[in-house]
């Protein structure tokens, strides 16, 4: 001992070897004054007599030269701390432990007593850094970033043939699905002798018909990589293959009912006064919105809160036991992640120090921070012209996808052409029935369809193709002020690969949600994370799907089978499904019967057969029927409270229709915007009409004076697929591709936008709950999870 401390440390000093022995091959960061360590001492360790119970750190002692360290901050370097406690055991650092009865060695004298505080000092420093490194800012990637997984198609695994079926979903199923029969079946085809080329069936022969594409097919050798290809064929090869929508793959982040405990719903109806703590920099500045979320191990429910000006966030007060705390889309600042950190009550937590990505105005394009981009920041980036640009949203940002499906593919234009014309003449998203269009034909943004191909595919082409390069990236503000004022909860369904569309709760606190391309409808228990599935019977020759979802006030549920064109009733109570076929003009597998509303009466309203009608919900049969003249069907149908107006508009024009259905009076009506694209929407008490325009605004018809009004948010590059006012006549609606969900007062014309913990805000459908104050929002995102919004204010 004497000998060590006299002799010349090794290069790296102890400081280093300490650093070594606590995180091995921790990356090496810049030196810091006495006066920084200092300052990590006092902010990170707790000054108190040493006499704290080595149970609680879980290290045999957390006596530490006079302070006492969190548990969950310093678990990580119990070994190292272990291995100089002994090592140290004769120096003053005994002289107030109780291991001091049990100490073999002399205590030192003189010098080496100053000597042996020097190096305890190094370590006490070490250790700090060695926890920075490998708790704050020595992780590179974060594994609980959705957006990650869905930009690498690796929801529901890593690698082999179960993400195989992701890749086989998101690239072969649209044309080799038993429904479209656009290709061949892929299903056993590795028993096969020969592919349709006439080639022997190989590994080899197959990859290279994957790598080169074909007529049909665009080439998949600039965005499918070699692991990417494997994982593909093995699924071909797999009992599994191939995916038709019938039994969805589970979702592993999903806790099944065993795994899960109640949540303190007493406790949940507060949404703050629970854990807290601090955000700041490395430059020790306090960073405002910063989305902090804690993630259950229990339940898997992430709830998500922000920082204010000053760096301070709080939590609503949430179940006891272990979570995952981590930085939500850092985006600029690196991953922070914690796991294993117990929470209880109003813990406070330790400082949370984020590290620039870059000392930049812009970000480097790396794959990370790609996954984290909004759809808006993508087009933000990319190069081209006004024409390019909106003739692309308002074709493709239609809201059956985002636009990081897209932006994450490369292909030539070949590729791009084969496979933009197949997304603008299939019908629905599922693309299952194709329409040949004709030399008139308009497409999405009111031209000619052969105009919007030409533009589209040789943007994407050009921006999107082989050579072109990801530029440094700019990117929209973080929330500020009242938009930080707000608790956002993410729940887990069982399943992925869904495309959920619609929520709607019920009146015993429960979330109804529907999935469009799955047999599959779900109750979600907001209480304690639970799913209960129930599976809608088949529709022979039809793909199974739901759409919209409305629970009635006796709580039965009320659906829409899109595909199959059937109006569906559900008793939670007997399990007892009941479906109505409407008979529409459109064939199975086009969309049909779709987005209705139920009048206070019970009536079922839709628009069928060139105009609206109006069905007996105890048979399906059509009792009523109002002609359109200029458009032959609106994409929703929406009414007012007392029953009276009933309005929806059409896809592709900017034209709103509004009927009076006392005196059958309709009125055709035209928004400012020639393609304003009315979808969805819903009436506020005053009477007016909201829709989401996809054209990127927000709509309000005033059915008294029959004036449009159109809002355009403070946002670029989004669309709206909805709008739903609330019981205070603030309207709601999910920027898609904006991942941000926004309030709007009609008085003040104010906005507040509320950023979504993941680059998503695709909401399709908007619940709201009344009966909170201020209200709950609540809606199903595409990308397969639920979100409810608690605004604080």
């Amino acid at each position: 001992m004497r000998n060590w401390l006299h002799s010349r440390p090794r290069r790296g000093g102890v400081a280093r070897q300490l650093i070594e022995a606590a995180a091995p091959g921790a990356k090496r960061e810049p030196a810091r004054s006495a006066s920084a360590i200092a300052r990590s001492l006092k902010r990170w360790a707790k000054p108190q007599l040493m006499v704290s119970s080595a149970k609680s750190t879980g290290c045999r002692s957390d006596h530490y030269y006079g302070f006492a360290l969190s548990r969950s901050r310093f678990a990580p370097v119990c070994a190292a701390w272990e291995a100089s406690r002994h090592f140290l055991s004769g120096a003053a650092f005994l002289k107030a432990s109780p291991y001091r009865a049990r100490a073999s060695r002399p205590p030192l004298r003189g010098g080496e007593y100053k000597r042996a505080s020097i190096v305890m000092t190094a370590a006490s420093a070490a250790l700090l850094l060695a926890a920075t490194l490998t708790g704050q800012q020595g992780a590179t990637k974060d594994p609980y970033q959705r957006s990650a997984e869905i930009y690498q198609m690796k929801t529901s695994a890593l690698e082999g043939p179960q993400r195989g079926e992701e890749i086989y979903y998101y690239k072969c199923w649209y044309c080799h699905n038993k429904y479209a029969k656009t290709g061949p079946s892929l299903k056993d085809i590795f028993k096969r002798d020969r592919l349709r080329s006439g080639q022997p069936v190989s590994d080899a022969a197959v990859i290279e018909k994957i790598r080169q594409g074909g007529q049909l097919m665009p080439a998949y050798r600039y965005t499918l990589s070699d692991p990417d290809l494997t994982d593909l064929l093995s699924y071909f090869k797999s009992d599994k293959c191939c995916f038709e929508g019938d039994e969805p793959p589970p979702n592993p982040r999903y806790r099944t009912a065993a795994a899960r405990s109640a949540t303190n719903t007493s406790a949940r109806r507060t949404l703050l006064g629970g854990a807290r703590g601090t955000v700041h920099g490395t430059k020790q500045e306090p960073l405002e919105g910063i989305m902090v979320q804690l993630i259950s191990t229990s339940s898997g429910i992430r709830s998500t809160v922000y920082s204010d000006v000053d760096g301070r966030y709080e939590f609503p007060t949430l179940e006891p036991g272990t979570y995952t705390l981590r930085i939500a889309r850092p985006l600029e600042f690196k991953p922070h992640v914690r796991e294993s950190v117990r929470i209880e009550g109003a813990i406070s937590l330790a400082d949370i120090v984020l590290e620039r990505v870059t000392d930049k105005e812009v970000l480097p394009p790396t794959p990370e921070i790609l996954a984290q981009l909004t759809g808006a920041e993508w087009m933000l980036n990319l190069p081209g012209n006004g024409e390019e640009k909106r003739t692309f949203s308002l074709t493709c940002g239609f809201g059956c996808h985002s636009y990081q499906q897209i932006f994450r593919t490369r292909y030539d234009e070949a590729g791009w052409r084969s496979i933009v014309r197949r997304m603008m003449t299939g019908a629905g998203s599922p693309l299952i029935n194709v329409r040949e269009p004709g030399p008139q034909s308009r497409g999405r943004a009111g031209r000619p369809i052969s105009e919007e191909l030409e533009i589209v595919a040789k943007w994407l082409a050009r921006v999107r193709g082989p050579d072109s390069k990801d530029a440094p990236l700019h990117y929209l503000p973080p929330p500020r002020g009242v938009s930080t004022r707000v608790v956002v909860t993410e729940y887990e369904l069982p399943r992925q690969l869904l495309a959920p569309h619609d929520v709607h709760g019920d009146s015993q606190g429960n979330i109804w949600y529907t999935a469009h391309r799955s047999p599959y409808i779900g109750r979600l228990d907001p209480r304690t994370g639970a799913v209960k599935e129930y599976r809608v019977p088949d529709t022979p020759g039809a793909l199974p799907g739901t759409h919209r979802v409305w629970v009635d006030k006796e709580d039965i549920i009320w659906l829409s089978e899109n595909w199959s064109h059937n109006l569906t009733r559900f008793d939670p109570k007997t399990e007892q499904f009941k479906q109505f076929h409407i008979e529409t003009d459109s064939p199975v597998n086009s969309p049909g019967f779709s987005n209705f509303h139920i009048d206070p009466e019970g009536y079922v309203w839709e628009t069928e057969n060139n105009g609206v009608v109006k069905i007996d919900s105890s048979n399906g049969e059509i009792v009523k029927h109002f002609p359109l003249k200029r458009i032959n069907g609106t994409y929703d149908n929406i009414l007012s409270a007392d029953g009276r107006y009933w309005s929806g508009g059409q896809t592709g024009t900017g034209i709103l229709a509004l009927l009076d259905t006392k005196s059958g009076e309709m009125w055709e009506l035209d928004t400012r915007t020639p393609i304003s694209a009315p979808a969805r929407g819903g009436f506020d008490l005053d009477g007016n009409a909201w829709f989401g325009g996809r054209g990127g605004m927000l709509l309000r018809l005033d059915p008294r004076t029959r004036r449009i009004t159109e809002y355009y948010p403070p946002i670029p590059y989004v669309t709206f697929y909805e709008a739903m006012p609330d019981k205070n006549g603030e309207v709601w609606a999910g920027a898609l591709h904006g991942g941000r969900f926004l309030r709007f007062n009609p008085r003040t014309e104010r906005w507040i936008e509320y950023e979504m913990p993941e680059p998503y805000s695709h909401d399709r459908r908007t619940w709201i709950d009344n009966s909170t104050d201020p209200v709950s929002v609540w809606y199903v995102d595409h990308n397969g999870y639920i979100v409810r919004i608690q605004p604080l204010e």
